[in-house]
């Protein structure tokens, strides 16, 4: 950069970073954030949910979710319930389940980073975790109780296996092996179908066809055999839940979708939750455009077209269905890093600072008007934003944010000339940026977000014996979370055991229910979380009268 020394007066880290320094910033952006907050809406609270049900009714083999079966893959809800038995002394349990997000994280950044050492030489191989923990959608993903992240990793994993196949194929037929379990047992069979045209590629270009597609029939063979070591027994314990799981998987994969509005829907999202992987794979492509059939642009390409065509035919559009497409595009991206012109390193460089720069000068300045009510024009529209919060002084947060900006600080300043400083910066600019939300903001976000108050005040109302109650349109988050926090558990109104309860729980306007509340139901309850505003984000509690 124009403005920085050649010779900063204090050494910064070395580039690209390795040992303790790539630790630290991979710890620190992993483990921030995944704990000290509630079950929030979505997949982070059905995830705990059910693990919370492993760790408490020991369904292990049948995942349930608030008492009522739940036709998923297990491993990622085995995982959290592993974590939040042993670590449930040390923190609440939905914190100890969310570490398994962390594990699997952790485990996707190192697969990548071997993938890319294979593809790309050891020099550049250190770009692809920056890359990848640097994606803003990944971020979101990897804070989160996310079963997709299992599958991410089965797909590293793969990735990996598929480029170690020629220079160490019994390594390589084991790890594709267990990627490909790994990923149908995260996940189903979207994991596993979207890595089939890549495996088919690698054998078409693989010089040894005969002796490659041999060691992947035995890789396909072990997953199997793994895969069967949770569905022998779950068909022998539960017939009716088998095939409920095979049909939901059909389900997902057979849905009617428009495939040209579904694939731009996916690559209109890449546009924000890919950066700066896209950009840096667009370069990529341009700046290899004469050797794309080589092998190390070749199959990232292969791979990420596949991928999107799939997604595209058979899922609607997901954030957490597009971290599929970050592998491939990460490794795509890794060889532009290193390819980037003077003048476009500079500005991405630059560009990365000043937006972090100002983002950690926003939240500071927004912390200050939520704990001490200045700015007062932004103090006014935080409690209008959740009303009722009451911001307080942390000197442990305001601490630790403190010593994350002056490192950043003097990061930007020390850090050597390298192709690899502009994603260096950006990767360490989005990880403490997001280790000031958590540690000034997240009091505030978790305010808005948790369902404990909300349930707190149902479980008020709620006699100490009732029969049961019946929900009509209540989403798994919500089941999950009324379980969790209260023991709450409700049974569907469609049911035969839901038509006779006396207690009707509604979520949003009760008027389409004229089936329901024809039967002389009373409203006794109505709450919200605090942030919530839109009619349809309200509860109802009703009670059928006595005949």
């Amino acid at each position: 950069m124009p403005f920085l020394p050649e010779h900063p007066r204090f050494k910064g880290i070395t580039l690209p970073p390795s040992g303790w320094v790539l630790a630290i910033l991979l710890a620190t952006y992993i483990f921030t954030g995944l704990i000290g907050h509630d079950p929030w809406k979505h997949d982070d609270a059905v995830s705990i949910g059910v693990a919370y049900d492993m760790v408490v009714n020991g369904n292990w083999l049948i995942p349930q979710l608030a008492g009522n079966p739940y036709p998923d893959a297990p491993l990622y809800y085995w995982t959290s319930a592993i974590t939040a038995h042993l670590f449930s002394w040390l923190m609440p349990l939905h914190d100890a389940a969310r570490l398994s997000s962390g594990i699997f994280t952790l485990l996707a950044l190192e697969f990548i980073l071997l993938a890319a050492r294979e593809l790309h030489g050891r020099e550049n191989a250190a770009a692809a975790p920056l890359i990848l923990a640097g994606s803003i959608g990944f971020l979101f993903h990897a804070h989160e109780a996310q079963p997709m992240l299992a599958a991410l990793t089965a797909h590293t994993a793969a990735y990996w296996a598929l480029t170690l196949l020629p220079r160490r194929p019994a390594l390589a037929t084991l790890a594709f092996g267990a990627a490909i379990a790994l990923g149908f047992l995260a996940n189903g069979l979207l994991p596993v179908l979207t890595l089939l045209p890549v495996t088919m590629y690698t054998l078409w270009q693989s010089g040894t066809r005969r002796i490659c597609a041999l060691l992947v029939t035995i890789a396909i063979a072990l997953a199997l055999f793994l895969s069967a070591l949770w569905l022998l027994p779950l068909r022998m314990a539960s017939p009716y839940f088998f095939s409920i799981f095979l049909q939901s998987e059909l389900d997902s994969l057979t849905k009617s979708v428009s495939f040209f509005s579904n694939t731009l829907r996916y690559l209109n999202l890449l546009l924000w939750y890919a950066w700066p992987a896209l950009p840096l794979a667009a370069w990529a492509l341009w700046s290899k455009r004469r050797i794309l059939r080589s092998r190390p642009m070749a199959l990232p390409i292969f791979s990420f077209l596949s991928v999107l065509l799939i997604l595209g035919l058979s899922v609607e559009v997901r954030s957490s269905a597009a971290l599929l497409l970050l592998p491939p595009l990460v490794l795509l991206a890794v060889p532009g890093v290193a390819t980037l012109r003077r003048g476009a390193a500079n500005a991405f460089d630059w560009f990365g600072m000043m937006t972090f720069t100002f983002l950690m000068t926003v939240v500071w300045i927004v912390w200050s008007a939520m704990v001490f009510g200045w700015p007062r024009q932004l103090a006014r529209q935080a409690v209008r934003l959740e009303p009722g919060f009451v911001g307080h002084f942390s000197l442990m947060a305001v601490s630790v944010s403190m010593l994350a900006t002056m490192i950043w600080f003097w990061l930007i300043i020390t850090s050597p000339r390298s192709p690899m400083r502009g994603i260096m910066h950006w990767m360490a600019g989005l990880t403490v940026f997001w280790l000031l939300i958590v540690a000034l903001w997240m009091p505030w976000i978790d305010y808005g977000k948790s369902y404990r108050p909300l349930s707190a005040s149902l479980a008020k109302k709620l006699p100490e014996k009732f029969d049961c109650i019946a929900n009509a349109n209540l989403p798994d988050s919500i089941l999950a979370s009324l379980d969790y926090f209260d023991g709450i558990r409700t049974v569907s109104l469609k049911d035969a055991a839901g038509k006779k309860c006396h207690w009707l729980l509604v979520q949003g306007e009760a008027r389409d229910l004229t089936s329901a509340l024809s039967a002389n139901w009373h409203e006794i309850w109505e709450g919200r979380r605090h942030g919530d505003r839109s009619e349809n984000d309200w509860f109802h509690l009703y009670r059928r009268a006595a005949k």
